[in-house]
């Protein structure tokens, strides 16, 4: 069974409209609503794979009501913790004219102390059934800088493998804690090391504590440094559309290929198969499965030797 771990869940709210104009008024000609934040989304794409998976994280207020609700009309098995504060919104705005997404994300809630301490406990349950934990997205107001640290930690004392996908401050102060794999994108890669140079960063990150880093590149594909080696896998084509959600795709994909224990050069070819096939859907946590059945024996998966490391 994958975990996946949101604490700072939203209700994801996408506005479709004909083309995107600053300081101007749009008609909005379609709305869509649903359970969202990084993790509810990569657990979305695996069980239409069809892995076992649960969500937890914390939730709470009518908006938390709202997205427990539709976790239940999706048939995602609901363990999120309740708090007093009332979720976050986030705001997509989609044009229909070239594909482009804005967003709009929320802080969150402020978790007290003791919501935290309730959450952490069921956590901790939670992860004895668990062979993977992804645990993404940012931190909500209140639990500790260290929190995702707290909670890989947990995992592996109950022998769960952990991806992590978060950026900033929350990255870098649970790498002491040696999460299996880190999944940042370029940007965020390169802000919290400083590093221009992505086999450098990556170098870095691993070794403050990463067993493995993932940097995904957006259309240029991922790069991935690990102990087993360092490779490059690129798109066989690029893809119009909606590129919010590619990310938690590509999530799913290593957390599958955790669980599986499948060898990194496979694993990489599914996760940009999969997180390609999620650019051309309008809302994050789908993918187009007949793209991604195309995509998936035409990835180019190319070991970049001069990039590996000592670990």
């Amino acid at each position: 069974m994958i975990l996946t771990v949101t604490l700072n869940a939203a209700l994801d709210v996408t506005y479709f409209v004909d083309a995107l104009t600053p300081r101007a008024s749009h008609r909005v000609d379609a709305v869509h609503e649903r359970a969202g934040g990084k993790g509810v989304n990569v657990a979305r794409v695996l069980a239409a794979l069809g892995h076992p998976t649960m969500v937890t994280g914390l939730a709470g207020g009518p908006t938390g009501s709202l997205l427990r609700g539709e976790l239940h009309t999706a048939g995602l098995r609901d363990e999120l913790v309740p708090i007093a504060g009332d979720s976050r919104r986030t705001v997509t705005v989609v044009s229909r004219e070239d594909g482009d997404a804005t967003v709009f994300n929320q802080t969150g809630p402020f978790v007290r102390p003791d919501e935290w301490e309730n959450f952490a406990a069921h956590y901790a349950q939670l992860v004895r059934r668990a062979e993977v934990v992804v645990l993404a997205g940012s931190l909500p107001p209140g639990p500790p800088p260290d929190a995702y640290g707290q909670l890989i930690a947990l995992a592996s004392a109950a022998g769960a493998a952990t991806v992590l996908d978060t950026s900033g401050p929350a990255l870098l102060s649970a790498l002491s804690a040696g999460p299996d794999v880190v999944k940042p994108n370029a940007a965020e890669l390169a802000a919290v090391t400083g590093r221009s140079d992505l086999a450098a960063a990556a170098a870095e990150l691993r070794g403050l504590g990463a067993r493995a880093v993932v940097a995904s590149c957006g259309p240029d594909g991922l790069y991935a440094l690990t102990p087993q080696g360092s490779w490059r896998a690129t798109p066989p084509e690029q893809l119009s559309g909606n590129p919010t959600g590619a990310g938690d795709a590509c999530v799913a994909a290593l957390a599958a290929g955790l669980a599986a224990g499948t060898p990194w050069p496979d694993t990489l070819r599914e996760a940009v198969a999969l997180s390609a096939a999620a650019v051309p859907c309008p809302v994050a946590g789908d993918f187009d499965a007949d793209t991604y059945h195309r995509f998936r024996t035409a990835v180019p998966v190319e070991e970049v030797h001069a990039a590996r490391t000592h670990r």
